[in-house]
């Protein structure tokens, strides 16, 4: 963990952020590099605007243009190892993570100031093949608190609390390819047109 370049120490986390290192074993890490470039990957689209990066759902996708999210193809058995490690990581129940979003990023692919959707609860984001830096941050009393965390492969991070709430969180370009999957959990009361 590293501080930013306004100073906060390493050790100046959100409440609600979680990070640990080696999650994934190592045989794990292999078999999902070699299985998830064959997945049916697509440029990520947010109103018409095309991201570097490239994304697959599972189990819920998030439609930006309805701001909805409806069910999609279940989580595939190649993830499940998976997502069980990130459940027990964050003290979840594993078919608590109902939507399973893989990434990839080739060099150069950033992801931008963000929160997750509302319609998503606590979040948990698995790092694969290179590690990256996640950059936090908040606006409290007019002013920015940021701070970044190496995301190291195998690696897990929880957002949960204010980490979740208050917190945006980001990805510069990266320098090598990337793959990450993010589960999250679905809020209660998500109705069958996928709205709250």
């Amino acid at each position: 963990m590293q501080g930013d370049l306004f100073g906060n120490p390493p050790g100046n986390l959100p409440e609600g952020f979680r990070y640990q290192a080696g999650i994934v074993p190592r045989k794990l890490q292999e078999a999902l590099l070699e299985a998830l470039p064959e997945l049916p990957f697509k440029p990520f689209d947010f109103h018409g605007y095309e991201g570097k990066r490239r994304v697959v759902s599972f189990g819920w996708k998030y439609d930006f243009d309805t701001e909805t999210v409806r069910r999609i193809d279940a989580i595939p058995p190649l993830l499940l190892p998976l997502r069980q490690l990130a459940a027990d990581f964050a003290g979840l129940p594993a078919e608590g993570l109902q939507q399973a979003l893989v990434t990839e990023y080739d060099v150069g692919a950033p992801i931008g100031w963000h929160r997750d959707k509302a319609v998503f609860g606590d979040v948990v984001g698995i790092s694969l093949l290179t590690s990256c830096t996640f950059r936090l941050r908040r606006k409290r009393a007019g002013r920015w608190e940021r701070t970044s965390v190496i995301l190291e492969p195998g690696s897990a991070y929880l957002l949960s609390g204010a980490a979740r709430s208050e917190w945006e969180h980001s990805i510069p370009p990266v320098e090598r390819l990337r793959y990450s999957v993010t589960f999250r959990e679905l809020r209660s009361g998500i109705g069958a047109g996928g709205r709250a």
